[in-house]
C-alpha cells in the first residue's frame, strides 16, 4: 500500500555553514568593527551575542539571509527573547527538529478532514500517511504544504 512520512528536519551541516558565513560577514562589516559580536551553535541551539539589542537584530537579518541562501527554513528556529547581560545582549534560538504531538494531531485531523481515503498514524516525531491511491497521497502533500502549521514540513519515504 502506498505511503509517505511527514517529517520536520533541519540539515544541521547546512545550518553550520550558514552560521560560519554569517560570522564571516559580521567580522568583515564596518558597523560591527570593534564589537564582540558572534553567533555560536550547539547541537540544537544558536546563541547570538553582541553589544546591544539593535546589533542582535542586525545579526539576525544576516543569519536569516545566509540560511535562506542555503535552503534552511527560518521557521525551524524558535527565537528566544533578547536578554541584556551586563554590558551586552544575548539571544538564544532553539532549532526545532521533529514534529511535536500537538502539530502531529493537527496533521492527522487535516488528513481525516480531507475526505480522501487516507489513514494517518503518529510515529514518534513523524506522521505516516497511507492510502490506496498515489494521487490521493500527492494531493494530501499539496494540502499539507499549503497548511500553516508553524514549522517546515518535508515528505520522505514515499513508497508505491
Amino acid at each position: 500500500m502506498p505511503s509517505f512520512d511527514v517529517v520536520s528536519e533541519v540539515d544541521l551541516h547546512e545550518l553550520a555553514n550558514a552560521v560560519d558565513q554569517a560570522n564571516r560577514e559580521i567580522g568583515n562589516r564596518f558597523d560591527f568593527k570593534g564589537t564582540n559580536s558572534s553567533i555560536s551553535q550547539t547541537d540544537t541551539s544558536l546563541t547570538l551575542v553582541s553589544d546591544s539589542d539593535f546589533r542582535i537584530k542586525q545579526m539576525q537579518s544576516v543569519l536569516f539571509e545566509k540560511m535562506t541562501k542555503r535552503k534552511v527554513d527560518i521557521n525551524s528556529l524558535e527565537q528566544g527573547k533578547i536578554e541584556k547581560a551586563g554590558t551586552g545582549a544575548k539571544q538564544v534560538s532553539v532549532v526545532r527538529q521533529g514534529i511535536d504531538k500537538d502539530i502531529a494531531k493537527k496533521i492527522v485531523k487535516q488528513v481525516k478532514d480531507s475526505k480522501l481515503k487516507l489513514q494517518a498514524a503518529i510515529q514518534n516525531e513523524q506522521v505516516r500517511v497511507t492510502g490506496k491511491k498515489r494521487d490521493d497521497l500527492q494531493s494530501m502533500m499539496g494540502k499539507l504544504r499549503e497548511a500553516d502549521l508553524g514549522l517546515p514540513l518535508q515528505f520522505t519515504n514515499f513508497r508505491d
